[in-house]
């Protein structure tokens, strides 16, 4: 490297280590899309938007899942008895009705 402006050559050193990606943009001449890539890349920083307060990267790292994927989510460590104990109640209030 010739230059001694230490950005210069940082930015050379990051195109010879992208080399092939950066080619291969201009080797698929616009055949594919990144739409799809950018579409996820917002629902990402959405969810993350979202996710201001979570106690754990865990719990944000659920939340992608969700949000993105639709993966299944792993089993809960936390039961709610009650929940399920309202919502029974909540129905035979409704059923009365």
């Amino acid at each position: 490297m010739r230059s001694r402006i230490e950005p210069m050559k940082k930015i050379a050193r990051s195109l010879r280590q992208h080399r092939e990606l950066i080619l291969n943009y201009f080797r698929a001449q616009k055949l594919i899309s990144s739409g799809v890539v950018e579409g996820l890349n917002n629902k990402a920083k959405l969810t993350m938007r979202k996710s201001y307060g979570f106690r754990t990267y865990r719990v944000l790292e659920l939340a992608l899942y969700h949000s993105l994927g639709k993966l299944p989510e792993p089993e809960s460590t936390h039961e709610f008895f009650l929940t399920n104990h309202f919502f029974s109640i909540s129905c035979e209030i409704a059923s009365l009705r």
